[in-house]
């Protein structure tokens, strides 16, 4: 299994395989894209830069692949590549799993995702993770 970041000109590899398993996940313009690959893409997350740390967001394992630490070796390897604090939004029900990757509940949030997550909430229960 590699994890490696994946060159913009593939996002359209990206947008197929998010597309392919029927999630709503997307690959954001200014977003560093990661995916895990073995003979092809079985798992996938974006981050995109926001003040002094990134946003983690798109984090979604082929269902076939789930339940085999894949997506939280994503997550270890996309992280130990950049500097500074990383967010995300997630379910309630992903609080563990997330939690296994060394996140927390985010105690305060850069202005941008502040905003963002007070809209998204309008609609559906989010929490804000953070990982220092």
């Amino acid at each position: 299994m590699q994890f490696q970041p994946l060159p913009s000109l593939q996002r359209p590899l990206l947008e197929k395989f998010y597309k392919t398993h029927r999630s709503g996940m997307r690959a954001r313009g200014e977003a560093q894209m990661w995916v895990a690959k073995d003979r092809e893409i079985v798992a996938a997350l974006c981050l995109t830069p926001v003040e002094t740390g990134h946003w983690l967001t798109g984090v979604f394992v082929a269902p076939d692949q789930r339940g085999q630490g894949i997506g939280v070796a994503l997550i270890e390897a996309a992280i130990g590549a950049i500097d500074g604090p990383v967010w995300l939004f997630c379910d309630p029900d992903l609080r563990v799993f997330y939690q296994r990757c060394g996140f927390t509940e985010a105690g305060e949030l850069p202005r941008e995702l502040a905003d963002r997550l007070a809209r998204y909430q309008q609609s559906k229960p989010l929490l804000a993770l953070a990982r220092a």
